[in-house]
């Protein structure tokens, strides 16, 4: 297991019942990118009503179902991020940067005929969450986010409603109780 404070691309955040942020409760965020001067990820379990068609329709047919745009997080909603997993490791297209594995993001601006087979799954995001330097540290630090390792096909699930309790239910010892806890302990 690797350590529940590790925090890493390729790792998710799991909200705790004490983050009461608005953009960030009950959430599972995938982290994309993290070094010296800060982290990057996006959130995995907010669709939004809005299909991937009406503002990138070249991509529509590529995206997993829900074919939506999703919640990233709340800076720069205006732009595009997307998540991707290759067929084979060996064979990325033009325009895809490597995260774990065989996640990645990909160049929106890659023509789509230049990926059509070497994907396994695409999910685009509007907008995504970021910290500054040490900012996300100092959260985990202070019980707002368990750090846990991901799942290559967690970016693409088809029902995200469950997504925040069976990534903890999945979570070895002590944390997997805690995706059965009430939101809030008092009411019980």
């Amino acid at each position: 297991m690797t350590e529940q404070r590790d925090v890493r691309a390729g790792r998710l955040l799991v909200a705790t019942p004490e983050l009461r942020d608005p953009n960030f409760i009950d959430t599972v965020v995938l982290l994309i990118e993290v070094n010296d001067d800060g982290a990057l990820g996006v959130v995995l379990n907010r669709p939004s009503p809005v299909p991937v068609a009406e503002v990138l329709h070249p991509w529509a047919t590529s995206v997993a179902d829900p074919d939506v745009l999703f919640q990233g997080g709340p800076v720069s909603k205006d732009s595009a991020i997307a998540v991707a997993l290759l067929v084979d490791s060996d064979d990325p297209p033009l325009g895809f940067r490597p995260v774990v594995g065989r996640l990645g993001l990909l160049d929106l601006d890659t023509p789509v005929e230049l990926v059509d087979g070497t994907l396994s799954r695409l999910r685009i995001f509007a907008g995504y969450a970021g910290w500054g330097a040490a900012q996300l540290q100092g959260e985990v630090d202070e019980g707002s986010w368990y750090v846990v390792d991901g799942e290559p096909y967690d970016s693409f699930l088809d029902d995200v409603s469950s997504m925040w309790a069976a990534v903890l239910r999945r979570q070895p010892g002590e944390l997997a109780f805690h995706a059965t806890r009430p939101p809030d302990p008092e009411l019980n």
